[in-house]
């Protein structure tokens, strides 16, 4: 498996980022010189753009630049620990956590703290999604991951599930423009101006309330140092398609580093919405449902490599049962309840694969550790992709986020 992707931490003097204006570009003269100067950042910019993830420079959040701007989106049921020590392993830059109630931690809920588990070894840059709607609240809860280890803090604005919106948080966040800004001044306030603050946005909650942009505006003037939009609505859920103008209309008004999610599955996607709307980094959510090793193939377009040669099944057998493994380990002792939890993976991972159904109404029916392993070496090892039913069929609203 490669080596972790490379962060490293910035000059102390740098200061929280704020987009182009953190870079060199903030260091240029006054007077006549500056115009042309400034052309050519213009220039140079579009040249990167035009090179898609290969033109794509470092994401600097804060103290931290990620050298690979190309983030797992956090996810629930699926960005838990051991997922995200997979994709860091196949070269993603960030993998949030999934996202943590600011309340359960409030109430010091014990499932709402395993969230934050982690080996700071192999996360060195833990980046903790929480959600609330409450600034003082969400104040806590961000000085409390934050003294558990995260190095980053986001904020969930976009998750349109209903149990999350109906106590004003996630997407219901869209609504409320001033009390999301309120949210992240608050935050800022008590973590300080060393810990990087992000939020993840959707355009607004429905189509006649589409407002990315005066939220984002809202946003950067509180203290936030960077913004992920996923280009669909909270009525849209995750139907229909991502409308990546959106993300240019954003980027255009702001400073801050603007991330691209949305219909992003592949590098060729990657480099289009890179080129369309000048997005600073992108975020992959579905694609990597099963897949984890698919960020290998963005993380060497990163660096103007060709795709690596795809895993054999022997090696991708070998990636779910290192997974399922970590897992249980993960869960603690109950052996029942960590099977159970990973057959949702299972169905991920076997998508698009002969013998699926019959695989996955087999693997409902166990609840032996040893015999799902039994079960996981023998169909991935001699499973074949069918195509045609490789990007349906499985439930991609178990994943949110």
């Amino acid at each position: 498996m490669p080596a972790l992707a490379s962060v490293s931490a910035l000059p102390s003097s740098s200061g929280p980022s704020s987009g182009p204006s953190s870079g060199p570009s903030s260091a240029l003269p006054s007077g006549p010189s500056s115009a042309p100067s400034l052309a050519a950042a213009s220039t140079s910019a579009a040249s990167a753009r035009a090179r898609g993830l290969a033109g794509l420079g470092p994401l600097v959040l804060g103290p931290y630049s990620v050298e690979t701007p190309v983030i797992l989106a956090p996810m629930a049921g699926v960005s838990e620990a051991p997922y995200r020590v997979l994709a860091l392993g196949f070269g993603a830059g960030l993998t949030p956590t999934e996202l943590v109630s600011a309340k359960g931690l409030e109430f010091k809920n014990s499932r709402t703290a395993h969230y934050l588990a982690h080996d700071p070894a192999r996360e060195p840059l833990l980046m903790v999604q929480i959600f609330g709607g409450d600034p003082e609240v969400m104040a806590c809860a961000a000085a409390e991951v934050t003294a558990r280890g995260a190095r980053i803090v986001d904020i969930n604005m976009g998750c349109p599930v209903r149990k999350v919106t109906k106590s004003g948080a996630g997407s219901a966040l869209m609504t409320d423009p001033s009390r999301a800004a309120a949210i992240v001044a608050a935050i800022r306030a008590r973590v300080g101006d060393e810990v990087p603050i992000t939020a993840k946005i959707r355009s607004g909650w429905d189509d006649a309330h589409r407002n990315a942009v005066e939220v984002g505006l809202c946003l950067e003037r509180a203290g936030l140092d960077a913004i992920a939009i996923h280009p669909r609505t909270r009525e849209q859920g995750y139907a229909g398609r991502a409308d990546w103008r959106e993300i240019t209309r954003l980027k255009a008004a702001l400073s801050i580093p603007v991330i691209a999610n949305g219909d992003i599955a592949t590098p060729s996607d990657a480099d289009r919405v890179i080129r369309e709307t000048g997005c600073d980094a992108v975020m992959i959510g579905r694609a990597a449902l099963g897949r984890p090793w698919v960020f290998r193939v963005f993380a060497a377009a990163v660096r103007g490599e060709a795709a690596p040669s795809p895993l054999s099944a022997a090696e991708e057998t070998d990636v779910i049962l290192t997974h399922f493994e970590a897992h249980q380990r993960h869960r603690g002792g109950d052996e029942v309840h960590a099977v159970r939890e990973f057959r949702q993976h299972l169905i991920w991972y076997s998508r698009g694969r002969r013998g699926h159904g019959r695989f996955r109404a087999d693997i409902l029916r166990e609840t032996s550790r040893a015999k799902v392993a039994s079960m996981i070496e023998r169909f991935f090892q001699q499973a074949e992709m069918d195509e045609e039913r490789a990007e349906i069929d499985y439930d991609e609203r178990r994943a949110h986020g």
